[in-house]
């Protein structure tokens, strides 16, 4: 039976408890993608089902090409959709969520995302846009994100309605500051007083947000149509395990998040940093060796011993050291809980998702690591190798001798880069622009180079277990 409000009462699965006609927005969200709807509007969800939050409901935003398909889907869906849950032991639940209670794509109807960006009620503007979304210098002529945000900030200042709170859920350090400094570079662009407003008036809370959520595939589609019974144009899957950290930093008010398991702090960076350099760093420690050796899936590649043990060693000896105390979180049972969720296989997350966007990714998640490790002695040679990985993945070819798709907005320059380090090894390091004085360091550099010529000669798997060799190390 295909999901929209006419259908919902007939399935017979968790669905929205509260009536999705009396739910108000309180939140603009750009970026409604996979992440999106499993994290935010499954929390937002949850309170709605405990009879709260009805005033904060979400009306999601799209300014991208490739948003239309999803403004599309949810339209025909009145913004309903199943999130199915992969759990470790093979089995499923799923749920239907309703807090996405508005679309629109800016493209088709700029002046719409306008008024509603402006309206007072209106509190909260949430991001999950990526790493690359916030450096985007786009031209004040082209509907984007923080052009669409300017603007209607202009319109609340002038007409006296209240600043709202922008909310980054990306995975990115300080992510809150990352979406002020954008903001506030569009808006001098356009008036000087108007920036200095925003720089005052509105709050830029920082977040750690944690679920691991892969693409979905036409199995998931099927596999919510043919054990729940829902034919939904575009489910979500994730993995049980969520988590949701953020500064209690708001501008004129916030659902009560704390209800749902959102844990509310003054300062969210030690938390940030966990997840940061020991989930996401591990992801790429893991998926460029993984990719050569042949795997695809995250999960196959993370049952391996050798992977799994050069996975817990990069994040016991150099990610761990870098970290802030935590506040409540036991690091060593952290590091369990992650090797058991990268082995999960009903989330069959794929290898070549967790490659895409290294040149966003590497930068904000591992060289800080190197960075710290440098400068306090610390071990570099794991983190190190893991660029190389990166490295030899970018020359486009695996072990096999299959082609690689590079998938980056730097690809044009970084595949020749790539291409040119047999005969000059530091080729790829040296792009200041991605490693800045790195290439310059020789214990940076040396570790580097060797790893690089380990999976030039050996391969991932021989270089993996020389790495691991405590007579090397």
């Amino acid at each position: 039976m295909k999901l929209d409000a006419t259908t919902l009462p007939a399935f017979d699965l968790p669905k929205p408890t509260y009536d999705r006609t009396e739910i108000g927005v309180g939140i603009v969200h750009f970026g409604v993608g996979g992440f999106h709807r499993a994290h935010q509007a499954a929390y937002l969800d949850e309170l709605m089902n405990q009879g709260r939050a009805r005033e904060w409901g979400i009306c999601g935003v799209g300014v991208l090409p490739g948003d239309r398909r999803m403004a599309e889907a949810l339209t025909a869906q009145d913004g309903l959709y199943t999130l199915l849950v992969e759990h470790p032991d093979g089995t499923r639940s799923a749920r239907i969520i309703g807090s996405l209670v508005d679309y629109r794509y800016a493209p088709d109807d700029p002046e719409s995302v306008l008024e509603i960006l402006a309206a007072p009620t209106t509190r909260i503007v949430s991001l999950t846009i990526t790493e690359g979304g916030y450096e985007a210098d786009s031209p004040d002529t082209e509907i984007s994100v923080f052009g669409l945000l300017t603007e209607a900030l202009a319109r609340r200042r002038a007409r006296g309605v209240p600043a709202p709170t922008v909310m980054s859920c990306d995975n990115i350090e300080n992510n809150g500051a990352v979406a002020r400094r954008a903001l506030i570079r569009h808006a001098e662009r356009v008036d000087p007083e108007l920036a200095a407003w925003i720089e005052a008036e509105v709050r830029f809370p920082s977040s750690m947000v944690d679920r691991i959520t892969p693409v979905t595939t036409e199995s998931v589609i099927d596999a919510v149509a043919g054990e729940f019974g829902v034919d939904d144009r575009w489910p979500v899957v994730a993995e049980p395990y969520t988590a949701w950290v953020l500064e209690d930093d708001f501008a004129d008010g916030r659902p009560p998040l704390d209800a749902a398991g959102v844990l509310l702090v003054d300062d969210v960076t030690p938390y940030e940093l966990m997840k940061l350099r020991l989930l996401n760093a591990g992801h790429q420690s893991l998926c460029y060796f993984a990719y050569l050796a042949g795997y695809r899936l995250v999960h196959d590649a993370a049952v391996d011993p050798l992977f799994a043990e050069f996975l817990d060693a990069y994040m016991e000896f150099e990610a761990t050291p870098t970290l802030l105390p935590v506040p409540g979180i036991d690091l060593t049972e952290y590091r369990r809980t992650l090797l058991r969720r990268f082995a999960n296989p009903g989330i069959a997350d794929t290898i070549a998702r967790l490659c895409a966007w290294s040149s966003d990714r590497i930068p904000q998640w591992l060289l800080p690591v190197i960075r710290a490790n440098l400068a306090s002695g610390g071990s570099i040679r794991l983190a190190a190798a893991t660029v190389a990985a990166w490295a030899r993945y970018a020359e486009g070819i695996d072990e096999q001798g299959d082609p690689i798709e590079v998938v980056d907005q730097l690809a044009d320059q970084l595949i020749p880069l790539a291409r040119t380090q047999r005969t000059d090894p530091t080729a790829f390091i040296d792009n200041t622009a991605l490693f800045g004085d790195l290439g310059s360091d020789p214990r940076f550099t040396e570790a580097y180079v060797h790893a690089l010529n380990s999976l030039h000669h050996h391969g991932a798997c021989a270089t993996l277990a020389w790495l691991l060799d405590k007579e090397t190390a």
